[in-house]
């Protein structure tokens, strides 16, 4: 039997290529010891010192003799099961990749892990094996402790969170070792269970309709001397507990031990939709059946959250592609649409489509919950009645259209733009699913949340907005798919598949939810939750797309790496009356500075090798404190924490021209954040 120490170091056996130096170097970095094995048999010298868990590749193991592992897992103490993170190239499933019973079968305790990943992924199982292994180490420690003296064992069995139980199996009318009884239970037995007074009553007494399972389980553990760790549901009191059983030896003394704890909040979801569906025959094919599902769901959170982080990640990038083409269209347009109609309807028609790309980039930012959002305290029917006539016109006359709102409802907490541009969506999507017209509801009421719901929301009070089309609503498999990125039931050309996707994530990012049903031939109805504002509602402000007029011309020190970002944006403020001088970096602005030019202002780009905005921004401030700075930025939306002003990209004239406006209202000198234009 090994005696592993307390070891939290983590063993990685990756023989391929580099795999094991960069598995160790982010794991190293995240704060946690690791040691490369360069084989199987070097690995299981290293189990024998002692680990926390192990981080394995597929290729490391395929077609190896596993034997030698697998008698060191069998052989380990009874406190011990030791974690494994497996990286493979096939999927973590058994239904993707087949080869996985065997490492399961194998290794027991083992988490599969896809490749490529993020390293945030790895790290995050690392540090859950980590948390894993350390309690059972502290399993290990009370066991100890009960062996060392009734007096420790009495305290630790009296204080410890686990419940913990010992059976002994007599004989009944049922036949041999046919019941058991509790000779002993901890105080946390029945904060745990549920079930006052255990010792002294026999399971067929406790709890008869479910006595049989139970019985047939620990005699299991009890004939066959083999620990076991199981989860199940106590349908005597309705919660669910996580198990760990093992034999009391010697096997005369017909005895189990067992630990566990109350896992319902974890099973709430599974348990209320049990409750709920009544139309299933049997318990067993319920739980069976839930647990898939949450499993998918599972699934499907994890390839969301890929996918928003890699969406957000090229946000810059495409909103400095934007920033040059919207600012030229934008100047081109104010300069010759007047003198030539041809001119005119190509530039709008160029401007559009910006503007879609524009809006396409804030979908995806929308999508991976890293858009900058302005909350505030909304009267959603005064929101309601401003949006009539947009949803009107947006739907058309052959969709009957009715917008209701709940009398004396509280304010709502959100973005207004960003609100009205998910309702839109929402309305949208509605009318293209009722073809031959249909009617199409918005309603907003006030809704409770408690902790007896089953609810992806927190509990607490809810504005609930819905959209209730009558169209041809969608299937079951339509409707898992319908909140990722991209997915669209329309034609090519018709939608980005982005719509419901931004309205999911504004819930998440606003503390709410967003939920779809539907049935085929009746219709869709899409409710998205919204916090109740603790303050009384703000009037919309509509954003003025004019140019603002500058107050006297200035002298700007523009900064940005890109020379056409920087090209287009001198432009626009030449345009508006201010002089420029350029610079395509920090160490070039400030050596235009120490020259002795005259400067009123400064515009920088954030993102820039070397020195990036924030650091350019701290340079200037300690030559010329008083100096109004402002920062350009295609970052995640322009959502960044520097305490400067900032103007998102891309924008247009009028956007840049009121940002230099508000900068230089400031009349003490006090650097405030701006909020993210629109044009």
């Amino acid at each position: 039997m090994k005696r592993t120490t307390h070891s939290e170091r983590a063993l990685v056996l990756a023989p391929r290529g580099r795999d094991a130096a960069i598995a160790k170097g982010m794991l190293n970095e995240s704060g946690m010891d690791a040691a490369i094995c360069p084989s199987l048999p070097a690995l299981i010298d290293e189990l024998d010192a002692g680990a926390a868990f192990v981080v394995v590749t597929e290729e490391a193991i395929a077609g190896s003799d596993l034997h030698p592992l697998a008698a060191w897992l069998a052989d380990q103490e009874e406190w011990s099961d030791l974690p494994f993170v497996l990286l493979t190239s096939r999927g973590g499933g058994l239904e993707r990749n087949p080869a996985a019973v065997r490492y399961l079968d194998v290794l027991g305790n083992v988490t599969f892990l896809e490749r490529p990943f993020h390293p945030t992924t790895l790290i995050s199982l690392a540090r859950s094996a980590l948390r894993g292994r350390k309690r059972q180490y502290e399993a290990r420690a009370r066991l100890i402790a009960l062996r060392e003296g009734e007096t420790r064992y009495r305290t630790m069995f009296d204080t410890m969170d686990e419940g913990f139980a010992v059976i002994e199996f007599v004989d009944g009318p049922h036949g041999f070792m046919s019941d058991y009884v509790h000779v002993q239970a901890n105080p946390a037995f029945e904060r745990h269970a549920g079930i006052a007074n255990a010792v002294g009553q026999r399971a067929r007494e406790m709890m008869p309709d479910e006595a049989e399972g139970w019985v047939e389980l620990y005699r299991r553990v009890l004939v066959s001397g083999e620990p076991t760790r199981f989860e199940r549901e106590l349908v005597i009191t309705g919660r669910h507990v996580e198990v760990a059983a093992f034999r009391v030896e010697p096997p005369s003394r017909r005895e189990v031990a067992f630990f566990f704890q109350d896992v319902t909040k974890r099973k709430q979801a599974e348990l209320d939709l049990r409750e709920l569906n009544e139309t299933l025959e049997r318990r067993v094919d319920a739980a069976v059946a839930e647990r898939e599902i949450a499993m998918a769901q599972l699934h499907e959170a994890q390839k969301l959250e890929t996918i928003g982080q890699l969406t957000g990640g090229v946000a810059h990038d495409i909103n400095n592609l934007l920033t040059p083409i919207t600012g030229a269209l934008d100047l081109l347009n104010r300069r010759y649409a007047a003198e030539d109609a041809r001119a005119a309807r190509l530039l709008d028609g160029a401007l559009q489509s910006a503007e879609r790309a524009k809006i396409l980039v804030s979908r995806l930012l929308g999508f991976a919950r890293r858009q900058t959002l302005e909350t505030r305290a909304i009267d959603i029917a005064s929101l309601f009645e401003g949006m009539r006539d947009l949803v009107s016109s947006s739907v058309g006359p052959s969709v009957e259209l009715r917008m209701i709102s709940a009398a004396e409802m509280p304010p709502g907490l959100a973005d207004p733009n960003q609100l009205e541009l998910a309702i839109l969506n929402l309305c949208v999507n509605a009318r293209d699913a009722m073809e031959g017209g249909g009617v199409l509801t918005v309603a907003a009421e006030y809704a409770t949340v408690d902790r007896r719901q089953a609810s992806q929301l927190a509990p607490g009070a809810y504005i609930r907005i819905s959209v209730i089309d009558t169209g041809a609503g969608m299937d079951e498999a339509t409707l898992g798919k319908a909140v990722e990125p991209f997915f669209s039931t329309k034609g090519i050309g018709r939608g980005t598949g982005l719509g419901l996707s931004m309205v999911h994530g504004l819930a998440a990012q606003l503390g709410g939810a967003f939920d779809l049903t539907s049935v085929v031939g009746e219709g869709t109805r899409a409710d998205l939750y919204l916090p109740v504002a603790e303050t009384p509602p703000q009037p919309l402000v509509v954003n003025r797309s004019a140019p603002a007029q500058p107050r006297r011309p200035l002298t700007v020190l523009l900064i940005d790496d890109e020379d056409l970002v920087r090209l287009g944006t001198a432009e626009m403020l030449r345009g508006l009356g201010h002089k420029v001088h350029e610079a395509a970096g920090g160490a070039q602005a400030l050596t235009k500075l120490e020259s002795g030019i005259h400067v009123d202002a400064v515009v920088t780009d954030y993102m820039m090798p070397q020195m990036n905005g924030a650091e350019v921004a701290n340079e200037f401030r300690r030559r010329r404190p008083s100096l109004p700075i402002l920062i350009v930025t295609g970052y995640a939306g322009g959502d960044l924490d520097l305490g400067i002003p900032q103007l998102a990209k891309p924008f247009r004239q009028a956007d840049i021209a009121a940002a230099l406006e508000r900068l230089l209202e400031s009349a003490d000198g006090e650097i405030v954040a701006l909020p993210s234009q629109g044009s």
